[in-house]
């Protein structure tokens, strides 16, 4: 990671690539997305330990007109008034495995029968072991921690493809604001030499030299030349604009760019290029977890529709007294065991049709996933290619800039002394805006190419290793 530069100095590709990816807008925003995936990876992982809770029932009050049977087997009605209150203390634990619950709880429940003569008791639970555990029935725990994992490896790939998403965006922006101000500073210069041939066009003129018509088509070029320096500046003022937004830059703040013909001599291999995408890539992340999803459901429509049972088993101590103190000597041992059972008996085709459902849906999810894996190698592979045919054409450009000058440079100085109309210097001075024109946008271009490489393969072809 390259340091981030002092206002005031060039700003370098890298620098600006490093000032955007630490403290850019779109930095922030993907830096917060990570850190909430984390988060909520962190509190996925929390909840699978033991978990401490405190439960109970605040005193509660009734008032109310009961049935009590009588020894002789009658029943007789009576008013009764009631004050009830509990507290209770659970320690749990979810099995991944099995997908039950296990739980170890204490607890106490106290009861005042108010009246003529108050009745108070106590009913205690010190400690008592259980299990919950669903037979026949989808292991949902499992499931969950399939989907997390690959939602968590889905976050981080994520978040590696905006950092270099910003910096391609970042060398867009950047050679957008040195083509515009390479561009003012040759309109810059092509308005002084039209006007210095104006001038020398007027002498020529008055003195028989050249005719009319060259002397109005100098007066147009440096019409045309002012017109486009004009437009020029105002470009220049707006990529200046973009590219401190980007950065995060005070409007204040020096920025001075420094631009090399130099680029990084790499070799991208198309067969690497594409494992790696098809390796690292976030949209596969998240089309793994897609996948994961819809075997989820088939098997929920297999086993959720059928026979289920979930047996519930526990083993402790309880007793009860009219004190709070009695309440915990001497406890009674205390066992409970349950199964309940679920079984349809019809369902008039709904199990089998809610399981073709699920299962129609992860077919078209297989085949979303597969053409998405298709269309990110082919796109793979034709970066790496366009990144070498970049090269290729960067090359060329830079040789036909500096013929172009070198032509304008020899046109004006023949048509300076008589040798050339100023059609064909016109001609040299378009040609030669155009050259360096091209060597600009094919300079943007390869540096587009690369990081747009990187970004698809989050792979440093640099380096030869994974971007982390």
């Amino acid at each position: 990671m390259h340091s981030t530069p002092v206002y005031g100095q060039d700003l370098t590709l890298q620098d600006a690539i490093s000032m955007a990816q630490q403290r850019g807008p779109s930095a922030r925003s993907a830096a917060r997305s990570r850190d909430a995936a984390r988060y909520r990876d962190r509190a996925y992982n929390a909840r699978l330990l033991p978990q401490l809770s405190l439960t109970g029932d605040a005193p509660t009050y009734s008032r109310a007109i009961i049935p009590v049977l009588q020894p002789d087997g009658s029943t007789r009605f009576a008013a009764q008034q009631q004050r009830q209150s509990s507290l209770g203390l659970q320690l749990g634990q979810r099995i991944p495995i099995t997908g039950g619950d296990l739980f170890i709880q204490s607890g106490v429940t106290n009861i005042n029968i108010l009246g003529q003569q108050d009745t108070r008791l106590w009913r205690t639970n010190p400690v008592q072991v259980g299990i919950r555990q669903p037979i026949f029935r989808l292991n949902t725990l499992a499931w969950d921690n399939r989907e997390q994992d690959l939602r968590f490896d889905a976050s981080e790939q994520q978040y590696l493809e905006a950092r270099e998403n910003i910096a391609q965006q970042t060398a867009a922006l950047f050679f957008d604001l040195f083509a515009a101000r390479t561009a003012l500073a040759n309109a810059q210069a092509n308005a002084d030499v039209n006007d210095t041939l104006l001038t020398l066009n007027r002498g020529r003129y008055e003195v028989g030299r050249i005719g009319e018509n060259d002397l109005l088509q100098s007066e147009l070029q440096v019409l045309r030349a002012r017109n486009t320096l004009d437009a020029a500046k105002l470009a220049e003022q707006r990529a200046e604009a973009a590219l401190r937004l980007h950065l995060g830059m005070p409007a204040n703040a020096p920025l001075a760019l420094s631009v090399t013909n130099e680029v990084p001599n790499v070799q991208v291999d198309t067969v690497l290029a594409v494992q790696e995408a098809l390796r690292n890539g976030a949209a596969l992340r998240d089309a793994d977890l897609q996948i994961v999803q819809q075997k989820r459901r088939v098997a929920e429509a297999r086993r959720n529709t059928g026979f289920g049972a979930t047996v519930t088993a526990s083993v402790g101590y309880n007793q009860t007294a009219e004190t709070f103190n009695d309440a915990y000597r001497s406890p009674l041992q205390s066992q409970q065991f349950s199964v309940g059972v679920e079984m349809p008996l019809v369902q008039w085709g709904a199990r089998k049709a809610g399981i073709e459902a699920a299962k129609a849906d992860e077919e078209r999810v297989e085949t979303d996933v597969r053409v998405l894996r298709e269309r990110r190698a082919q796109d793979a592979r034709f970066a790496a290619l366009e990144l070498d045919q970049a090269v290729r054409q960067l090359t060329t450009a830079a040789k036909a800039d500096t013929v172009g000058a070198k032509r304008f440079e020899v046109a004006r100085n023949r048509y300076s002394i008589g040798r050339i109309d100023i059609s064909n210097l016109f001609i040299a001075q378009n040609e030669k805006d155009q050259a360096l024109e091209a060597y600009v946008r094919a300079l943007r271009g390869y540096w587009d190419a690369y990081y747009r490489v990187r970004r698809l393969t989050l792979y440093d072809f640099v380096k030869g290793e994974r971007i982390r």
